[in-house]
């Protein structure tokens, strides 16, 4: 049975965040196109209800942006008077473009601020903001140690390297955690996102929850760590992982695997360390709990949990739609859009791009969100 709902974790999660940075209504076309062409999955289109027409453009969150290629395909496959298009410009960017009335919705790796969700009344004519979520999975912490090809880290060792406090890999308290690995006497090249990130707040949150001590900033989408260096994007701080020896940054597990880059292991206390999988995050995301009310269904993940083979840095992206107010040329679209992404099937077709579904009770609610959108 707990099998089954991480299945059913790991496909709900996936598909949310590629709803997110799908739609948003635009007056002229796009050259951002490529994904939606035909082709899609034959299954996903007999499933698929098609309303409305016309573009949807819609951006955000860059975690998603895997999942969101493949949902264009599909549903862009089926739904040929729908042309979606989206841009991963990371979820900071994302919010505000919606806020500014640009987007229909938009995708971000962290539920809005109270402050959001006020200004979005501007927007949401009679209505106001809601987080949907829909695509969940793991934060990999990547690195690059020439002659490591496993490593342990804790919340602790973490928060001192990111924060400038450990210089070194082959720092005693490194050492301490990896007793059989050969660390170098290597500079460590610790990178961070330069734009505003839900990936960002995400990682912060867990070495804050984790590591208050060590990490006395506060989580947020910006950096606050001291020194360092920094990309833009999941796409920029994985492409230096991958080419700067001594490296070492956080980006959603898809751009690990696509890169083949070697990911850390977490010590939390349980019984072993936890590696960064799909499975481990959606025991994670079982932990959480809803803190949203009426139709907004922000969750309060367990950033310091010590479950036995549960992955605590982990990620949900939500969409950020009006619950009333939504533009009437782009609703039905946006309806339709997101009830496939977050069916069964549109879940499933996303296991293999590494992204851990939600549990079936929040994506029945999610799916309920969606339905009474107006």
């Amino acid at each position: 049975m707990k099998l089954q709902r991480k299945n059913r974790l790991r496909a709900i999660a996936a598909g949310a965040l590629a709803v997110s940075g799908a739609l948003v209504l635009t007056a002229c076309g796009s050259d951002d196109n490529s994904s939606s062409g035909g082709g899609g999955d034959s299954k996903a289109a007999a499933t698929i209800k098609c309303d409305g027409k016309g573009q949807l453009l819609a951006s955000g969150s860059s975690a998603q942006k895997n999942a969101m290629d493949l949902w264009i395909k599909n549903y862009g496959g089926a739904c040929k008077d729908t042309k979606l298009n989206y841009k991963a410009t990371g979820s900071g960017a994302g919010i505000q473009e919606f806020l500014q009335g640009k987007t229909a919705f938009a995708g971000s790796d962290s539920a809005l601020k109270p402050e959001e969700v006020t200004a979005s009344e501007k927007v949401c004519k009679g209505g106001k903001a809601i987080d949907l979520p829909m695509v969940g999975g793991p934060i990999a912490v990547g690195f690059n140690v020439p002659g490591v090809d496993k490593l342990t880290l804790d919340a602790d060792t973490l928060a001192k390297i990111f924060n400038s406090d450990i210089k070194e890999w082959n720092d005693p308290a490194i050492k301490k955690l990896n007793p059989d690995a050969k660390l170098p006497s290597l500079k460590i090249q610790a990178f961070h996102r330069s734009d505003e990130s839900g990936t960002t707040d995400n990682f912060t949150k867990y070495l804050k929850a984790a590591a208050p001590k060590s990490w006395p900033h506060e989580p947020g989408k910006a950096w606050e760590g001291r020194g360092g260096q920094s990309a833009d994007g999941s796409s920029g701080v994985s492409s230096q992982v991958k080419q700067v020896s001594g490296a070492i940054s956080y980006f959603e597990l898809s751009y690990a695997t696509a890169n083949s880059i070697k990911t850390v292991d977490l010590d939390t206390g349980a019984s072993a360390p936890v590696q960064a999988t799909v499975d481990n995050a959606s025991k994670a995301i079982s932990e959480a709990k809803i803190k949203g009310t009426g139709s907004d269904l922000a969750l309060d993940l367990a950033y310091d949990t010590k479950a036995a083979n549960a992955y605590p840095i982990t990620l949900v992206t939500y969409e950020i739609a009006c619950d009333k107010g939504n533009k009437a040329g782009t609703l039905a679209a946006t309806k339709s859009f997101l009830t496939y992404i977050a069916s069964e099937d549109g879940q499933t077709s996303l296991k293999e791009l590494g992204y851990a579904p939600l549990p079936t009770e929040i994506a029945t609610k999610v799916r309920e969100s969606v339905k009474n959108l107006s």
